[in-house]
Order: C-alpha cells, then structure tokens, then sequence
C-alpha cells in the first residue's frame, strides 16, 4: 500500500492509503508495461487523465464526502484501473494481431502467385509433351506401314525366287532330256548310215547362197548354220508367224534343198535370258520347241525338205551367240537355226 497525501480545505493535510499500481504483467512469458505504465509515459497533453491526477481529484472529492464511502470510491477506482489496462492490452493486441495478419496475407499473395506460374508452366510443359506425343505416335504409325510394305515386298521377292529356282530346276531337267534325245537321234543315225560324223572338207567348201536381209549363214565345226532371226518370224512372246514370215523361211530351205538336197538338216530353236511371265509356255524351252515346230511344219509343207531329213531341238537360251546384256544382244539370240550336218538321208 503507498500512503497518499493531500491538502484539505483549511491546509491541513489528510492521509489515504491507497494499493500501488503494478507497472508491467507477464503475458505468455513476456512482460509487457501495463495501462498504469503506458499512462505514465503518455504525452504531455494526456497529462490531466494521469492516474495520480484522477486519484487526487477521485480523494479530493472523497475526502469532502463522509468517511464511511471511501472505501466504495477506492474500489471503483481500482476497477476502473484495471478494466483501462485490460482494454488497452485489448487494442494493442489486435493492432499487432493486424501486422502479423497483413504480414501473413502478402506472403500468401506471393506464394499464390509463384504457383498460380509454376502452375502454368506445368500446364504449358504438358501441352509440349502431348504434342510430341501425338507426332511420336504419327512416325510410329508410318514406320509400323513403311514396315508391312517391305514385308509384303519381301515375300513378293521370296516367291519370285522360289519360282525362278523351279523354272531353273525345269530347264536344266528339259535340257538333259534333249541332249539325250540328241544323243539317242546321233546314235540312230549312226547305225543307219553305217559311218560315223566326222568334219567334210569338201563339204564345208560350199555354203549355201542364201541372200536374205537379216538370215546369217556361218560354219560352225563340222556344221553349217543358217540363222533365222526370231524377230522377222515371230509375234513377241509366241509362236505364231508374222505375216511373210513363211515366204523367208521357204527362201533360206529352197537354197538348201539346192545346195545340201540329201544333207541331215536339224531345226533349232533359241530365246533370250528373259523369263516367261504370262504365257502359255511353262519357261524359254518350251517356247523354242514350239517354235521350231512351226518353222518344221512349213518346211515339209511348203518346201522340197523332207520330214525324213529334219528333227527339231530346242535349246531355250543356254547357247546365245552374244551376251545378252543389251537389247541387241537379246535380239540377235531370239532365233531358229537351220543347222545342216554332215551326215545324209536314207
């Protein structure tokens, strides 16, 4: 209790103990100045609500009432007190509670801001890679077709070589035949006529005069051949003559019947290295069979050659004359020869 002192009407002086006012509370572990404190060291203009100058005129006024209210007015005064502290303590509360909260609210602002662009540049980044994804998957698409054409292309190719093999295998099996068959006609003729085929001089002296534009007339060891070329004869790709072309056949036979009457003449037919694609000839032996057939149907028909004198042999293209890397060498090969031998007729 501080002891207060003050003056009374006639100067003497009156005593009033009073309780001392703290200056600072501890609020959550810190001390802060209390009302009574903040009020002390308020300006100078705040002097007349000083607490001391309230209490005095508070007691001066007390003091001139009876003695029996003092005590009430003491205890309204120090209700008063601590119900001033209690609301300053209030507002300086919500005013710091105000800064922390506007403090809180710009770092919030500032963290919505840096996500509201994290967020969008997420959002621009999975546009970029849905993109990419659509053109991987176009490329894949075209790979997975450029893919399925080369397989197709692929068996195509498989298949072509598979069947060229055949034919291979068709022509070498039609090839041994023929030299068979040519072997077994050599041996006939053999024993027919007694002598065996040895080269004639005097009969390679002679050549058969035949002047025919495109027919080529040449020895070839003991044989004379007379090429009828393919082109002058036949429609490409088959077995049927051109219109005339039995007149060219008929002349190159007449000046073989002239010269070589009782000669053995074998009608043989050739083709290129092109394969049969399309017809009705299984491979290029078969088409230069049947060639030479219908070049030896004219000659009996249609010239002094006898049926007797002649045999047929087709040799596809395994004797070219040229190589058939050009298309004048492929030309000059398509051809049916007259090849006169040595040996002579029954």
């Amino acid at each position: 209790m501080r002891e207060i002192r003050t003056s009374g009407s006639e100067g003497g002086e009156a005593e009033l103990n009073r309780p001392s006012l703290p200056l600072s509370a501890t609020v959550r572990g810190s001390e802060i100045p209390t009302p009574h404190a903040r009020i002390a060291l308020a300006p100078p203009w705040m002097s007349c609500y000083h607490p001391a100058r309230l209490s005095s005129r508070v007691l001066r006024g007390i003091n001139s009432s009876e003695g029996g209210d003092q005590e009430d007015a003491m205890s309204r005064l120090a209700r008063a007190r601590w119900l001033l502290m209690c609301l300053l303590l209030i507002v300086a509360g919500c005013a710091d509670n105000a800064m922390v909260l506007k403090g809180r609210l710009g770092q919030a602002e500032q963290q919505q801001t840096t996500m509201s662009r994290q967020f969008q540049q997420l959002q621009d980044r999975a546009i970029a890679l849905d993109r990419d994804n659509q053109e991987l998957g176009t490329l894949l698409a075209q790979s997975r077709q450029q893919s399925k054409v080369f397989e197709d292309q692929l068996a195509a190719l498989r298949d072509q070589l598979r069947t060229v093999t055949s034919q291979l295998a068709q022509s070498r099996a039609e090839k041994e035949s023929s030299d068979k068959r040519v072997q077994a006609l050599t041996a006939s003729m053999r024993r027919q006529g007694g002598v065996s085929i040895e080269a004639n001089n005097s009969f390679l002296q002679t050549l058969p005069a035949v002047n025919i534009a495109g027919v080529f007339v040449r020895r070839d060891g003991d044989v004379i051949r007379v090429e009828l070329p393919g082109n002058s004869l036949f429609v490409s790709g088959s077995a049927r003559l051109h219109h005339g072309a039995a007149n060219l056949i008929c002349d190159a036979a007449a000046e073989i019947a002239r010269t070589y009457p009782d000669q053995i003449v074998g009608v043989e037919g050739h083709t290129d290295n092109d394969p049969i694609a399309g017809s009705q000839w299984r491979n290029n032996h078969a088409l230069s069979v049947s060639r030479a057939m219908t070049v030896y149907d004219v000659l009996v028909a249609r010239t002094r050659l006898q049926g007797s004198q002649l045999f047929v042999v087709g040799h596809g293209s395994n004797h070219p004359i040229v190589s058939n890397a050009t298309p004048e060498g492929k030309q000059r090969n398509r051809r049916v020869e007259l090849v006169i031998y040595p040996e002579r007729k029954n």
